[in-house]
């Protein structure tokens, strides 16, 4: 198959406008959701550039509601030193997340643990996999935790999402979606509780994925400041890219 790229990454979203620098996605069914209301630039901007964007988003989602903008940057692309200079001038918020590729069979093994049993969602246990959910979700408020539902709800009858929920113990532990494409298959939104961690659980939910679809290439992206990317580093996992994004809430 094709290099992977941030182009196989599952956009929740649709393209509202597009023109010769940037795609704008917006999601009317979750407004609050940052990750599928924002502005893609297909190309480096200028600062003047930016500003005009930013206009333009800011304008539209006051129009809707939303009280925040977003903005991501062409893959493996640092904005400039001045640029960077402008967002925190500006309190714009930014940051970068790196891409990771695996083999299924690259996988480390684990040891059974019969304490730990991993499971599709059905019918019968998404109402535990919806509070298990709510648990994580309303990290970032209640609004949003609420709108999260009816997404996961979503989530559940689209053929191509898969949500797996992890028992530890038989009590609801963590959870994992599986975005299935015709040559990847996603990780997103691995969670485990906070009480539930170093039980291996996670590693657990990875296996599930890995087993389930020997024949796909595995992908994730993880935040490039954060530790869980050097988890993934020591299960295998590749470095494929990088890619920077800011934002600005206000109130």
């Amino acid at each position: 198959m094709e290099n992977i790229t941030f182009n196989h990454i599952y956009t929740l979203g649709n393209i509202v406008f597009e023109n010769e620098i940037y795609k704008h996605y917006h999601y009317p069914e979750m407004l609050v959701r940052y990750d599928s209301n924002f502005l893609a630039f297909k190309k480096m901007p200028s600062i003047d550039e930016f500003k005009a964007a930013f206009t333009y988003l800011r304008n539209y989602h006051m129009k809707h509601g939303q009280s925040h903008v977003k903005f991501t940057f062409p893959e493996n692309q640092k904005p400039p030193e001045g640029f960077l200079e402008y967002l925190n001038d500006n309190d714009f918020l930014y940051g970068y997340n790196e891409l990771y590729e695996i083999q299924p069979d690259q996988f480390p093994r684990l040891k059974d643990n019969p304490d730990i049993n991993i499971n599709p969602v059905t019918a019968e246990n998404l109402d535990a996999f919806l509070t298990l959910q709510y648990t994580f979700d309303e990290e970032y408020g209640e609004e949003f935790a609420k709108q999260k539902v009816a997404l996961h709800n979503r989530n559940f009858k689209d053929e191509q999402i898969m949500q797996v929920l992890a028992y530890y113990r038989g009590l609801p532990a963590g959870s994992v979606d599986i975005i299935i494409s015709e040559d990847t298959a996603e990780i997103d939104q691995l969670s485990v509780l906070d009480t539930m961690q170093r039980k291996g659980i996670g590693g657990r939910l990875q296996k599930f994925v890995m087993d389930h679809f020997p024949q796909k290439t595995i992908i994730l992206v993880a935040d490039g400041n954060d530790t869980p990317r050097e988890m993934y580093q020591k299960q295998n996992y590749q470095y494929v890219g990088f890619k920077y994004e800011c934002i600005k809430v206000f109130e």
